[in-house]
């Protein structure tokens, strides 16, 4: 602390902060009041009791007699400046005390046995200065002090290094080089930009004679009005909710003027019914994509998982039969007509390989749900043995081996035959590649799904490269192959690409809107298209290569649709008179008069299916083209001008 003399003035003791002062006893002559100056304000303390005017006062009432203004405010400045030192002191002390206990673990770290990690996980610093020639820290201060020091580093290291060698090298446990996530928290370069180039195939499965396909949702339909869509869902709330009658059981429901009314007696029945209604709008609307699908020459689509709310809940889970059997027949009866392949995927929790039970639970009852939904479409025989459930290994769990096992024993002892029969295994973007699946799926009559996009994330260095070439050579092609032809069913892939700019492994996993190339698969392949624009992303392939159906695709108009009802659009202008209303229907030039009205109704089959002119094709970005523009209000600046036009209601709204 600096020399700084303190101010030896007589003043009195600050007052304690917990114990206000008073006045002495017998004392009845009250404190005399004390006005400080500071610039133009005014401050007047009145009462002598409280405990910030009383420092500022510098006495009580029985002390001393009170200082002058000058003085009180002299002895202020200085309380201020002792308090700033002390605290800046006492953070001196702290920065201190923790430096020394850094450099006291710093020491203990270095003499412990702990080996150093390999270089392959030093995460490189961009603007890192160039290493010295010693490797001895920095320090400053004097010449003899840094001597002193690379002296002890010197020592420390060598007794380090004896230690080391007398000692076995510690193993780096497998699994940690192997998981991507591990490489994702350390950043390393070989998984990022820096990463060896990427070598793809040059081959292009031209002409097609493939199915092309999508997962779940039509972006053309699911923005028409009414909505086709088979993902319907609701909160488990609404499930509870929905359990009570309605306050009007004989009107429709409303969400604020009919709505579940909770005074009266719940009933499960009511509940099932409510969530089985969502189930059923989705599985009829199956029929109006696969339709779809089929006029724009799309025979491939994967069945959402969650066309049945929590069916597979172990709370509120429900079984599809007997309700559901007539709607899901009929979807088959048309997939089976116009001979297009069904699919589905479980989700990302459904995990064989988990030690946990409840998950194995949990998992075997989601395949249960997926088995029945695919079994109630009535498929013909080869449609229903394509009909496959696709299953990620799932989590590695600390050992890659021990989640194989219990993937075995589970598979082998707790499926039915009938899941066995539909599952198949994928090769996933976090931890299995193709080569450590593959014999899996060999030993257990599994077949294998190949997902590009995949591959290139997670691939096993020893065997090949990134990219499409090496996984496409014909011996680790073949042994995928005939996983399939094992069990009869037609083989398929999944292709998609990373979004643009990506460049570490959690940003590749993300797929891109749209693809801009087929992968080096053979000619005849179910290839599923996993991209963001879903039906959009086939149609431009179908473009660029000039596949089977193109030339059906045409470019949307944007924000308009022929293939919907459209409500009346009246011009604005001014309120005409029930007289004169009466004369224009009479002489039947209402359409003159501003008014556009659409002509006749769309029939059932026409309904969103694009029109005459087939426009369902929405270029990249322009997703914004499925929904009619806003819109927008502009408010008029000023009156018109002397040269504008009268007629000018058309500008009040802006398209």
């Amino acid at each position: 602390m600096s020399g700084r003399k303190r101010k030896t003035s007589p003043s009195p003791p600050l007052p304690n902060n917990h114990e206000p002062t008073t006045a002495s006893e017998g004392s009845t002559a009250s404190r005399p009041e004390v006005t400080l100056r500071r610039s133009t304000r005014r401050l007047t303390v009145k009462d002598a009791n409280h405990d910030e005017q009383s420092k500022v006062a510098g006495s009580t009432s029985s002390g001393p007699a009170p200082m002058t203004n000058a003085e009180d405010m002299d002895d202020s400045r200085v309380s201020a400046q002792e308090r700033r030192a002390l605290a800046i002191e006492g953070l001196v002390k702290i920065e201190r005390r923790t430096k020394l206990a850094t450099k006291k673990q710093n020491q203990q770290v270095a003499e412990s046995r702990l080996p150093r990690a390999p270089d392959r996980y030093a995460i490189p610093r961009p603007n890192a200065r160039s290493a010295r020639k010693d490797d001895s820290p920095r320090v400053d201060g004097p010449p003899a002090k840094r001597q002193r020091s690379r002296d002890k580093t010197t020592a420390t290291a060598t007794a380090t290094a004896s230690v080391t060698q007398q000692s076995p090298p510690a193993q780096e446990p497998q699994h940690l080089l192997q998981n991507p996530d591990d490489f994702d928290a350390l950043d390393a370069p070989e998984r990022g930009a820096a990463r060896a180039p990427v070598v793809n195939s040059s081959y292009l499965p031209l002409p097609w004679r493939g199915r092309l396909g999508y997962a779940c949702l039509n972006t053309y339909l699911r923005t028409a009005k009414p909505v086709v869509f088979s993902s319907r869902t609701c909160r488990m709330s609404s499930i509870i909710d929905h359990r009570h009658p309605l306050q009007h059981p004989d009107r429709p429901e409303h969400p604020t003027k009919n709505r579940p009314d909770k005074s009266k007696p719940a009933s499960l029945e009511l509940g099932y019914k409510f969530v089985e209604e969502l189930g059923l709008a989705n599985a009829r609307d199956i029929i109006k994509m696969l339709r779809w699908n089929d006029k724009y020459g799309i025979r491939l689509f994967r069945l959402s998982s969650e066309m049945f709310p929590f069916a597979s809940h172990p709370e509120h889970g429900y079984k599809l039969a007997p309700f559901a059997s007539d709607v899901l027949a009929e979807a088959g009866k048309v997939a089976a007509e116009l001979g297009h392949r069904l699919t589905m995927h479980p989700g990302q929790f459904t995990q064989l390989g988990s030690p946990r039970r409840e998950v194995i639970t949990a998992s075997i009852r989601d395949l249960e749900y997926h088995n029945e939904l695919l079994s109630l479409l009535r498929l013909p025989p080869q449609q229903d043995r394509d009909a496959v459930l696709i299953l990620h290994m799932g989590g590695v769990y600390g050992d890659k081996a021990a989640a194989l096992a219990r993937f075995r024993t589970n598979y082998t002892t707790l499926l039915s035959p009938s899941i066995k029969a539909r599952l198949v295994l994928e090769n996933d973007d976090v931890s299995w590649s193709v080569h450590e699946l593959l014999p899996t799926c060999e030993e257990l009559d599994i077949p294998l799904v190949l997902d590009y996009h995949h591959h290139n994330i997670v691939f096993d260095a020893s065997q090949c490269r990134e990219g499409t070439l090496d996984i496409s050579r014909p011996a680790i092609m073949e042994r995928i192959a005939a996983t399939w032809r094992r069990k009869g069913i037609t083989q398929k892939m999944h292709y998609s690409e990373p979004c643009p700019g990506a460049v570490t492994p959690k940003d590749r996993r993300k797929h891109s809107p749209r693809v801009a190339t087929l992968p080096p698969c053979p000619p005849d392949m179910d290839l599923m298209i996993e991209a963001k624009d879903k039906e959009q992303a086939v149609f431009e392939l179908m473009r660029n290569f000039k596949l089977p159906g193109f030339e059906r695709v045409c470019d949307m108009v944007p924000y308009e649709r022929e293939d919907e009802v459209r409500a009346v659009v009246k011009a604005k202008g001014k309120k005409k008179g029930k007289r004169k209303m009466e004369e224009e229907e009479e002489d039947g030039d209402g359409e003159e008069n501003g008014e556009s009205i659409v002509d006749g109704e769309i029939a059932e089959e026409d309904f969103a299916m694009g029109g005459r002119g087939n426009r369902v094709y929405w270029p990249p970005g322009c997703e914004e083209w499925l929904k009619p523009k806003k819109k927008k209000e502009v408010v008029k600046k000023g009156r018109v001008g002397a040269g504008d036009d009268d007629d000018d209601d058309d500008d009040d709204m802006e398209f």
